[in-house]
């Protein structure tokens, strides 16, 4: 098995998540940097957190563009798995892997604090190991974090289980008090239409072992690697890709 781990100009969490996949899932992983693209074949790929092309024009915009990502969403729709967290989580929404986007929070400061977030979906790959319901802490770190997406979407994506994650109060409830940043419903977590792609803000890498405060996030990790044990997923080679 092994993991990609993609490195853009401005990414500050690569090696915080790769560390996480190495140190503690044991699963062999490559830092890739985006003007390399894919030359090995990959079970799954991790967009991290940071700050690509500085946030110019819009968090994730710059970065959704370039020739790898290309190639990440040729792996997604061929059903590989994609995490995308907080800066990954934007460049995802920008390449239009998930719907709706990450904007301006509400309160337009950076936020950097734990934050309470309530597992919606436990059938997907990224969240296998929770418990529905189940209350998590991680971290969050964002100033354009605030999902937004048309009342349509936000329909489709509660009668579709697409939810992934919502903020909320250590009981689980869910409201504006518990809501750090104006998102929609309290949303934070999204899946893509076939659920092979997550787009999250919170960082779980930052929530994976004991010394950090909590080790609710390493479960996403986990979740990816029980999948791929269970069904596979991998992606093609270039040499594949030209045959």
């Amino acid at each position: 098995m092994r993991f990609a781990v993609v490195q853009f100009g401005g990414s500050n969490c690569d090696r915080d998540t790769h560390h996480v996949l190495v140190d503690v899932c044991g699963v062999d992983t490559d830092l890739v940097w985006y003007k390399d693209g894919f030359a090995r074949q990959y079970d799954a790929v991790v967009l991290p957190g940071g700050f690509s092309y500085g946030d110019y024009l819009r968090a994730g915009a710059i970065a959704a563009r370039t020739p790898i990502m290309a190639e990440v969403i040729r792996y997604a729709r061929a059903g590989g798995l994609v995490l995308g967290i907080c800066n990954g989580a934007q460049i995802a929404s920008e390449a239009g892997l998930v719907p709706g986007v990450f904007t301006l929070n509400a309160y337009p400061k950076f936020i950097s604090r734990h934050v309470n977030l309530r597992v919606e979906n436990t059938t997907s790959p990224f969240t296998m190991l929770y418990r529905e319901g189940e209350v998590i802490r991680i971290p969050i770190a964002h100033a354009e974090g605030r999902y937004v997406a048309p009342p349509g979407e936000i329909e489709r994506l509660n009668r579709e289980k697409r939810v992934a994650f919502r903020f909320c109060d250590e009981q689980g409830n869910v409201g504006p008090e518990s809501n750090p940043n104006g998102s929609i419903e309290s949303i934070t977590g999204i899946l893509s239409e076939n659920r092979n792609v997550l787009a999250m803000m919170p960082h779980p890498e930052r929530a994976s072992e004991a010394v950090l405060g909590s080790e609710d996030g390493v479960k996403i990790f986990n979740s990816m690697i029980a999948y791929i044990e269970k069904y596979g997923r991998r992606s093609p080679t270039r040499q594949e890709k030209r045959t």
